[in-house]
This record gives structure tokens, sequence and C-alpha cells, in this order.
């Protein structure tokens, strides 16, 4: 399998800026939050916002509004986005800070907690690789949300970003649990507990991220990018340019990459390619170990699981030892010897006879395949934080659907205007 690679050069260290933000009033926090655009489609989106006039949703899916079979990427979506973002802040949905700042925000789920900082970062920062990626973009998802940006004027879906702790910054996040009142705290339709401080000294954070020799997305490389991209036309449309301006930073949230959780993401191909079950399994035993298993098997490093003709196997990969950091990972490594040669899956990018089933427990790969929607399942484990950061520092791409960072981020809690 060919690993692209991600064009970059050596930046300086990380910048994360206070903003002045505008952010939901108390009493409406819960109802305006919104799961990020891109994990629901807009069936989903649609029946999370109805009857909740004060739905994030609305502007940042603005279609779930008009007539059924609307464009997404119409003119007419983000004349709408525009139209109800600021039909949201004339009816005072939102409140200005007064003044910019940094802030502390925790997301809780079940026993799982994660404290991460928001800001603003410079897009100068993406541009020379201080902050780093680990997937490609699609030219149009990228045009959608820079065209989205642009029409409201505003970053209201943070870009996740993670970066190897410091002793210094977690100490100032502490400082501010410790400290001050949550201006919010609230749990989601998931169960998810989101609370957000103000970090008491934000030139102080700022000063300790500027230690931090690099950032690495975790999530939103679209919105990354597409923030960048408007910030960039923006910048060519200003003859009065002086590089202060809102729209060369971008919004942000910055994990320690310890606190963070990826979940598994597993593959399911629909049909053989016109195997039989029994030539199948002839030309997979002699490409990789198989062991049958009573149930979903307990994974170790180079193992993944499979469910096939109503049975859990095992299947320990041949891992290179002398290799680059995607090629030792388990999902190449069954790309290269099943997905590809024996099953004709040769670009899992665009394939339409493989899906991609994230953050859900091997009960939901019988329930595909006793459905028909898969005709076979293969359960992997999840990657480590340390995998992602190791891909991206070789600047190479991970696998398509390689990471789920659970939990995800809310939309329209802090909201960074470009105006």
């Amino acid at each position: 399998m060919e690993h692209k690679t991600v064009a970059r050069k050596k930046g300086g260290n990380v910048r994360l800026f206070p903003f002045r933000a505008l952010r939901p009033v108390p009493d409406l926090v819960s109802r305006v939050a919104a799961p990020p655009y891109d994990v629901v489609d807009i069936e989903q989106a649609r029946r999370l916002a109805a009857g909740n006039p004060f739905s994030f949703l609305h502007v940042s899916r603005a279609e779930i509004d008009l007539p059924a079979g609307t464009d997404p990427y119409s003119e007419a979506v983000y004349e709408h986005a525009a139209t109800v973002f600021r039909e949201f802040v004339r009816r005072k949905f939102f409140v200005r800070e007064l003044m910019p700042c940094i802030y502390v925000y925790l997301q809780q789920k079940g026993s799982h907690r994660q404290f991460g900082l928001v800001g603003c970062c410079h897009t100068d920062d993406y541009v020379d690789g201080t902050i780093r990626r680990h997937e490609l973009t699609r030219v149009e998802k990228e045009a959608d949300r820079a065209r989205h940006t642009k029409a409201v004027a505003a970053q209201g879906g943070p870009v996740f970003l993670m970066y190897r702790g410091k002793r210094e910054i977690d100490a100032l996040v502490e400082s501010a649990v410790a400290r001050e009142k949550p201006l919010y705290d609230f749990t989601d339709e998931d169960g998810v507990r989101h609370a957000v401080w103000r970090a008491p000294d934000p030139a102080a954070v700022e000063a300790a991220f500027r230690e931090v020799p690099r950032a690495y997305i975790a999530d939103g490389h679209h919105r990354a990018a597409a923030y960048v991209k408007t910030g960039t036309e923006m910048k060519a449309a200003n003859p009065a340019h002086r590089g202060d301006e809102p729209y060369n930073r971008f919004l942000a949230v910055a994990f320690s990459a310890a606190q963070l959780r990826i979940l598994p993401y597993h593959r399911c191909v629909r049909d053989l390619g016109g195997l039989s079950g029994g030539e199948f399994l002839e030309r997979l035993e002699k490409a990789v170990r198989v062991e049958r298993t009573g149930g979903p098997p307990d994974l170790s490093d180079g193992e993944c699981g499979m469910f096939f003709g109503g049975s859990w196997h095992r299947i320990v990969l041949p891992v290179p030892q002398e290799a680059d950091p995607v090629s030792r990972l388990e999902s190449s490594i069954l790309q290269d010897r099943v997905l590809g040669p024996i099953l004709g899956i040769r670009d899992p990018r665009s394939d339409q006879r493989i899906g991609f089933a994230g953050g859900v427990g091997p009960s939901e790969l019988e329930r595909l395949a006793a459905g028909g929607e898969a005709a076979v399942a293969f359960a992997m484990r999840p990657v480590s934080v340390e995998q992602v950061m190791a891909v991206a520092d070789a600047g190479l791409v991970m696998p398509p659907k390689s990471t789920w960072f659970d939990p995800k981020l809310r939309s329209g809690l802090l909201i960074h205007t470009l105006s």
C-alpha cells in the first residue's frame, strides 16, 4: 500500500492565543452546543435539532432547514447559515467576552476525563508544520467549510489538537479548575459532561505553550484546512493587512495526548469479491495465521479479530520490523495482506465495497453481518496517540478511518468571530 506524505517544513513552537469568544448564555448552553457537523448525517442532524430552535446545527448544517433534496453545497445553504447565525446573535442567544480569554474545557464520559485548553492558533503554524497532520483532506469538503466560514464570518467548530504534555501547563489547568467557578457545566444527550472555566492568567498559558515544540491534529483536518484557506483568501483581499486580524487565527482545543482516548475503527467488507467462503478461508490461511475462537478475541499487538460465517477468529498479522510507522499498523498490514490481494479492495478510501464502524463493540459487527451488510468484518485494535504522532512526525498519512477519538467536541460552545 502506498503511503502518502504531508508536505511541511520545520516550524517554530506552538502559539495559543486568547480571544474574545462569542458564547451561549448559560441558560441556553446545553441547547445551543451541538455535535460536530461531520459526525452526523443530514437525517441525524434533523432529528437532533427537531424541536430545538437554539441548536448550533441550524448554523453548521443549515441544509436541515431547507427543502429535502437541497444540494448541501448550494449557495442557498451558506446564505441560510449566515442568516441563522446573525439571528442567533440578534436574539442574544450569545454573549461576547469583554476581554480576550483562554478557557479550560473538561469532557467526561463515564470514568474517562480529559482537560483541554481553548484558544486560537496561528494559521502560519499550520502552514509551516508546527501543527502537524496525519490525514489527507478532500478538496470538496475543504471548500465547503471554507465557504461556510466566510459566509458566517465565524468559526464555531474547534480543531481538536493534542500535544506531548508539560507539567507547567497541567498546573495552570489545575489552578483554573480549583480557583474559578465554571462558566458552563452540563451533560449532553450522549451522557458526556462538558464544563468550561476561564483560565485566570491567559498570558501564562500563552507563555507556557511557547515551550511546546509542536501540536498534532487529532480530529478536524478539514476544519483546519478550511480555516487556513479562509484566512489566506481574506488576507489577499485586504490591502491594509497587518497580520493581527482575526482571520490569521483559528479556533482550537489542545489536549495533553496522554489524557486522550482512541477507540477502534473496524473494517466491514460487503462481499467476498466472487470467492466462495471456502476459497476465501483457504487463501486467508496462506497469507496470515488464523485461529478460530469461541467469541470476540482479546487482541495483542499485531492481531485483529474476524467475524465470518457466524464465528469469531483471531488473525495474527506478520508485522514488519524494519518499516515506517504506517507500515507497522495492523490496518496497513491487513490491507496489504488480506483486503487488497484476497478481497480486491485496492483503495479503501474510495471502494464502495468496504465500510467502517468506529467506536463500536463486537456486537455491532455481529449485527452488521447478520443483517447482510458485511460478508466479513474485521475487528481492529485502537491505535495509540504515540502511533498517530509518530506518523505525523514522519510526514506520513494514516490509513483511512484509523482514529476515533472519543468523546467528540461540541460546536457552538465557544465561537471565534472573524470580524
